[in-house]
C-alpha cells in the first residue's frame, strides 16, 4: 500500500527530476522500497538514469540497510543481517557502497551503531532523537558534533564522526510567517490508500511566486542563520523534506529552484549562499575544515524524552509477541543458515535444488531484515501492519523449517515411504503414539548440554540416542493442557551438529523418571502477614530456593557454591495509566506515563510443585483474590539437577522462568518485580542491543522519574551489590528499570486505548488483549562467577536448539543409516567460550570481492546474471567480552580458520571484509577526523589478517571473512 500511495513515486518521478537539472540532489535510504521499485516499477531507461546518477554523485544512498533499523530493542545480529542485506544488493547491482548514516528516527540512539557503522566503513554518522533537554544543553553550547568512541574496547580504532540534528531533526521547518498553509512542502501530504484522482493533495504549500519569493527567502534565511549559531563549521546541513516526502518530486523541485536561485542571486544581502547536497557532501565540507573534535565515551542516548511528560520508554514492551516471535525468527534463520552452509559444503552430490533453498532462506532474511524497521519490532505499527510482519515472519520460517527438514531426509536418504518428516516441531503440535524419533540441531559452535521438551500422549515413554542407549528424560502432566504430557529429554550435542533420538512407547522397563505433583492450598496474601512463614526448600547443585507456604511466594535463594543467601521475592503489578488527553498525559505504542505507582495485581497466589529426578519445576498461579476462577499470572520456575557424567555447569547455574501474563484490562501496563536484599544503590545495568553493557544509575526528574528511568533490556540486565550479582537474561525485548533499592522490575505486557487524535488517526493505540509467555532465565553469584556465565548463557537461551521430528513405520525396527561419528565430515564446529560464531551462511551474492573488477563489469554492463553463487561462504567470529572484564575470557584469541572450519571441507582462500562484506579491509581507509588525544589526521588499518588462515580475535571484534573451500 506504501508503494501503491506514494513510495514508488519518489522513485519515479526523482530520478525523473534529478535528469532536467544538474543541480538537483536526493539521499535514500531504505532498500526494502527501493528494490521493491527496482525490480517491479522501473524501466530499462529509468535503470540507467540510476546508475548514471549515482556515479555523478547527484543519487545517493545513505545508511543502505534493507530498513533504518531501530536501535533500542534489536539485537546486533539481526541489525547486521539488516545491514548486509542491503549492502549486497546495492554492491552486486550498482557497485556502490554507502559511507554515512541518516539514522534520523529511531527512539534513542545505542551505542552499538557508531561501532557497527564504523565497521561497515562509515566515515560518519547522523543521528536526530535524543533527550531534548540535553540536545537542548548541546545546541547551545555547539557540542552536537563529536567523535563517538561507542565500544571501550575497540575504542579510537571504530570512533566514528557523530552529527546530532538540532531541534528542528530531520523535517523542513513548516511554518511561513506569510500564510496559513505549511511551507516548502509543495506536494502536500501523501494519502492512503491510493494517491487523489486531480493530483491536488492535502496541504499543499503556497507555491513560489513573484510576489512571495522574497517572503519565502527570508523565512528560509532566517531559519538557517538560527541553526548556523548551533554548530562549529560554516556550513548548515538544511533537510529538505520529511516523512512521505518528493512523490511529486516535480512541483518539489521546481519550487525549490526558484529559492535556491534567488538566495544566491542576493547572498550579498542575504549572507547565505544555498546549494542542493548530499549527506557526503555536507561531511565532506565539514571534514574539509580539519578542526579538532571533542570525544564522546560509550555512553548511549537512552531513554528518550520529547518533553517532560513524554518518556518514550512503552516501546521497550509493545507488541511482546511481535518481539518474540521476530527474535525466534532471527534464531531459526541463524540455524538455517550454518545447517544449509554445511549441507552445500559437506555433500555436494545432494539432491536438494541450491536455488530454490537459497529462496527459501532469503524469503526468512527479508522478514528478519524487515521487522527491524524503527516501526516494526517496536511495536509502533498500527494492527494491520503488525499483520503483515507476522505473516511475513511465519511464511519464512515456514520454509527455513521445510528447507532443514528436507536436508536431514536427504542426508539420511530415507525411502520416501519410510519417514516422513513433519515440519520443525514446536512446542504443543502433535502427540506420537507410534515410535517417533527427534532430531537435534545445536545452532551454536559450543558443545551444548540442555533440554528440549516434545508434547507427549501419555507418560510410558523411553528415550534412546542412536546407538540404542538409554537417554535421561523426565515426563509429567503438560502446563499446556490436561490431556497431553511434556516429555524433557536431556541432550548432549556438540557445536553445529544434530543427533537423533526415538522416543518409544514402554517395552517393559520404565527409563524415563515421572515427575510428581504436590498441590498446595491456595493462600490468602491479605492474611498471610500475621503469620511466621513456614518455609520448604527446592534444591539443585547450585542453589536452594526456598518458598513460604504460608503465601506461596518465593522467599530467598542460597547461591549453594559461596553459601550466601539472598531474600529474594517476586511478585506482580500494574501501572495504571490515563487514556484521555483531557486529563493529562497518556501511555501509548511509544510513551509510557504511568499516574502513580505499580498497583499489585494478586490477593491470592496457588501452588504446584512437580518434582522428578532430573527437574524441578513450580508452578504459581496469581488469582485476583481468593475465590476467583482464573488466574491473570503464571510463573514456572524451572531448576536442573544434571545426572553424573554430563557437563552441567551452565543447565546447574540457570534458574529457568516462564511467565503467562494476560489478557490485562485497558490501560494496565504489567511488571514483574523482583525484590532482594543487595545493597545495590539502585544502580541497574542493562545491554545495548546483545553487544555491550550499559550503567543505569538512578535519576531523581522533577517529572515522570518512573518512566524516565526505564531503559531496554535486549538480552541481558543485572544488579549487583559489592559481593553477588543477579543476572536476568531475555528472549525478547523488555522495559526494564530499577525502581528501589535491590530491586529490579521487568515490563512484560501493555494493553492500552487513549484518544490522541494522532493515535486514533493512523490507528496507534494498543489495544493488545494477547497472552504473552516471555522466559527470563535468572543466574546468582558472584560477579566472577556470573562473568563467565552470562555470555554464553544468553546466546544458549537466544539460540536453543532446533528439534524436528518424524515417525517410524512399524515394520522398521532400526533406525535409518547411521552417519558414521568418525569421519571427517562429522567434526563439529567449536570455538572458545569467549567467541561466537555470528554468521555461517551462503549469501548467494554474485559480486566480484575484487573492487575494481566489480566497478568495471557494473560499467561494461556485464554484472554476472543466472545462478547465485554457492562457493563463497560468509563468516563472522565476535569476541564477547570487553578488555578487562575477566581475567581469562577477555585474552584475545588465536583462531586457525582452517581448522576451525574442517568438518566442512578443505579452505582454499579466505578473505577479510568489512562488516557487510563490500569492503576488503586492506584497502578500507575510513576518514580519520582530528580529535585532542590525536591530533595528525591518520587513517586506520582496522585489523591484522595473517596469510596462513591464523587470525587473532581480539575483545569485542566482530570479524568478517570469506572462505572459500576446495571444489569436491
Amino acid at each position: 500500500e506504501s508503494m501503491h500511495a506514494y513510495a514508488a513515486n519518489v522513485y519515479t518521478t526523482v530520478t525523473e527530476e534529478l535528469m532536467k537539472g544538474k543541480q538537483r540532489k536526493f539521499i535514500a535510504v531504505e532498500q526494502e522500497f527501493f528494490r521493491l521499485w527496482w525490480d517491479m516499477v522501473a524501466t530499462d531507461t529509468q535503470k540507467q538514469q540510476v546508475h548514471q546518477l549515482l556515479q555523478e554523485g547527484r543519487l545517493e544512498f545513505v545508511i543502505g540497510g534493507q530498513v533504518m533499523h531501530d536501535e533500542a530493542v534489536t539485537l546486533i545480529d539481526d541489525q547486521i543481517l539488516q545491514l548486509t542485506e542491503g549492502h549486497g544488493f546495492l554492491y552486486e547491482t550498482f557497485g556502490f557502497r554507502p559511507q554515512f548514516s541518516w539514522h534520523v528516527d529511531p527512539f534513542g540512539a545505542s551505542a552499538t551503531t557508531p561501532t557497527l557503522f564504523a565497521l561497515a566503513g562509515f566515515n560518519a554518522h547522523l543521528i536526530s532523537r535524543i533527550d531534548y533537554d540535553l540536545k537542548a544543553d548541546m545546541q547551545k553550547n555547539k557540542k552536537l558534533q563529536f567523535v563517538w568512541r561507542g565500544s571501550p574496547s575497540l575504542s579510537e580504532r571504530q570512533q566514528i564522526f557523530t552529527h546530532v540534528m538540532d531541534q528542528y531533526s530531520y523535517c523542513t521547518p513548516s511554518h511561513l510567517p506569510f500564510s496559513n498553509r505549511s511551507g516548502f512542502f509543495w506536494n502536500g501530504f501523501a494519502t492512503f490508500p491510493d494517491p487523489p484522482k486531480d493530483g491536488v493533495y492535502p496541504d499543499m504549500s503556497l507555491p513560489v511566486t513573484d510576489a512571495n519569493l522574497h517572503l519565502y527567502a527570508q523565512t528560509m534565511v532566517a531559519n538557517i542563520k538560527e541553526r548556523a549559531a548551533w554548530f562549529q563549521t560554516e556550513e548548515v546541513l538544511w533537510p529538505w523534506g520529511c516523512d512521505k516526502q518528493f512523490f511529486n518530486a516535480s512541483v518539489q523541485y521546481s519550487n525549490m529552484d526558484l529559492l535556491v536561485e534567488y538566495i544566491n542571486k542576493h547572498s550579498a544581502e542575504f549572507g547565505v549562499t544555498v546549494q542542493y547536497a548530499t549527506v557526503s557532501d555536507y561531511f565532506q565540507a565539514v571534514y574539509s575544515r580539519n578542526l579538532t573534535w571533542e570525544t564522546r565515551d560509550s555512553q548511549d542516548f537512552l531513554p528518550y524524552s520529547t518533553e517532560p511528560f513524554q518518556a518514550w520508554t512503552g516501546f521497550y514492551t509493545s507488541r511482546s509477541t511481535l518481539k518474540g516471535i521476530a527474535r525466534r525468527a532471527s534464531s531459526l534463520l541463524y540455524a538455517g543458515e550454518s545447517f544449509f552452509t554445511q549441507y552445500v559444503q559437506k555433500h555436494p552430490e545432494g539432491s536438494i535444488c541450491k536455488c530454490k533453498a537459497l529462496e527459501q532462506l532469503q524469503s526468512l532474511r527479508w522478514a528478519v531484515s524487515e521487522v527491524q524497521h524503527h516501526d516494526g519490532v517496536t511495536g509502533t505499527e498500527s494492527p494491520k501492519v503488525k499483520d503483515m510482519y507476522m505473516n511475513n515472519l511465519m511464511y519464512g520460517m515456514f520454509n527455513v523449517k521445510k528447507l532443514m527438514a528436507s536436508i536431514i531426509f536427504d542426508i539420511n536418504n530415507a525411502k520416501k515411504n519410510g519417514e516422513v518428516y513433519s515440519s520443525v516441531y514446536t512446542k504443543g503440535s502433535g502427540k506420537p503414539d507410534v515410535d517417533q524419533y527427534v532430531v537435534v540441531y545445536n545452532p551454536l559452535a559450543w558443545n551444548i548440554t540442555t533440554f528440549v521438551t516434545v508434547s507427549v500422549s501419555n507418560e510410558a515413554m523411553s528415550v534412546y540416542d542412536e546407538l540404542g542407549y538409554s537417554v535421561p528424560a523426565q515426563v509429567q502432566s503438560s502446563i499446556e493442557s490436561q490431556s497431553t504430557y511434556d516429555l524433557y529429554i536431556l541432550v548432549e550435542i556438540s557445536g553445529l551438529s544434530y543427533r537423533k533420538y526415538s522416543i518409544k512407547p514402554l517395552d517393559g522397563k520404565q527409563s524415563t523418571f515421572i515427575g510428581s505433583s504436590v498441590k498446595y492450598k491456595r493462600r490468602d496474601l491479605t492474611r498471610a502477614d500475621q503469620q511466621s512463614p513456614r518455609l520448604f526448600p527446592v534444591v539443585n547443585n547450585c542453589y536452594q530456593i526456598v518458598f513460604d507456604q504460608n503465601t506461596n511466594l518465593m522467599h530467598s535463594i542460597t547461591d549453594r557454591e559461596t553459601n550466601k543467601t539472598v531474600q529474594f521475592t517476586q511478585e506482580f503489578l500494574e501501572y495504571h495509566v490515563n487514556g484521555d488527553t483531557k486529563k493529562g498525559p497518556i501511555s501509548d505504542n511509544y510513551l509510557f506515563a504511568p499516574n502513580a505507582s505499580a498497583v499489585p495485581v494478586s490477593k491470592a497466589v496457588g501452588l504446584e510443585v512437580m518434582s522428578g529426578s532430573l527437574m524441578t519445576e513450580i508452578r504459581q498461579y496469581f488469582y485476583s483474590n481468593v475465590t476467583s476462577q482464573d488466574y491473570i499470572y503464571a510463573v514456572y520456575t524451572r531448576l536442573y539437577s544434571v545426572p553424573e557424567g554430563y557437563d552441567g555447569k551452565m543447565l546447574c547455574h540457570r534458574i529457568e522462568q516462564e511467565y503467562s501474563v494476560g489478557p490485562l484490562e485497558l490501560n494496565r501496563e504489567a511488571i514483574l518485580r523482583t525484590s532482594t536484599n543487595l545493597n545495590t544503590r539502585q544502580l541497574l545495568y542493562t545491554d545495548n542491543n546483545g553487544y555491550q553493557m550499559q550503567k543505569r544509575p538512578f535519576k531523581a526528574y522533577v517529572n515522570n522519574t518512573v518512566a524516565r528511568n526505564y531503559y531496554p533490556m535486549v538480552q541481558t540486565a543485572y544488579i549487583e551489590d559489592d559481593t553477588t550479582r543477579l543476572m536476568l537474561l531475555a528472549e525478547r525485548a523488555h522495559g526494564v528499570s530499577s525502581q528501589g533499592n535491590g530491586q529490579v522490575e521487568v515490563m512484560l505486557h501493555r494493553r492500552l486505548w487513549n484518544n490522541l487524535q494522532w493515535d486514533l488517526s493512523n490507528n496507534l493505540t494498543l489495544n493488545d488483549s494477547s497472552v504473552v509467555r516471555p522466559v527470563i532465565w535468572l543466574i546468582l553469584g558472584t560477579k566472577a562467577a556470573t562473568n563467565t556465565l552470562y555470555r554464553t548463557s544468553g546466546l544458549a537461551l537466544e539460540h536453543r536448539p532446533v528439534v524436528m521430528f518424524g515417525a517410524l513405520p512399524g515394520d522398521k525396527p532400526k533406525l535409518p543409516r547411521q552417519l558414521q561419528p568418525n569421519s571427517v565430515h562429522d567434526l563439529p564446529v567449536t570455538v572458545p567460550p569467549n567467541l561466537h560464531l555470528q554468521t555461517l551462511s551462503i549469501p548467494g551474492w554474485r559480486y566480484s570481492s575484487n573492487h575494481a573488477e566489480q566497478v568495471r563489469s557494473i560499467h561494461m554492463g556485464k554484472q554476472k546474471q543466472g545462478d547465485a553463487d554457492f562457493s563463497r561462504v560468509l563468516l563472522r567470529i565476535r569476541h564477547l567480552y570487553e578488555v578487562g572484564e575477566d581475567p581469562v575470557l577477555s585474552q584475545p584469541v588465536i583462531v586457525d580458520l582452517k581448522a576451525l572450519l574442517k568438518g566442512l571441507g578443505s579452505v582454499m582462500a579466505v578473505e577479510e571484509r568489512s562488516l557487510t562484506g563490500t569492503w576488503d579491509v586492506n584497502t578500507l581507509e575510513r576518514w580519520k577526523w582530528k580529535t585532542a588525544q590525536y591530533p595528525g589526521k591518520r587513517f586506520f588499518n582496522s585489523t591484522e589478517t595473517s596469510e596462513d588462515f591464523i587470525v587473532t580475535v581480539h575483545p569485542k571484534e566482530i570479524r568478517t571473512f570469506f572462505v572459500y573451500f576446495q571444489v569436491q
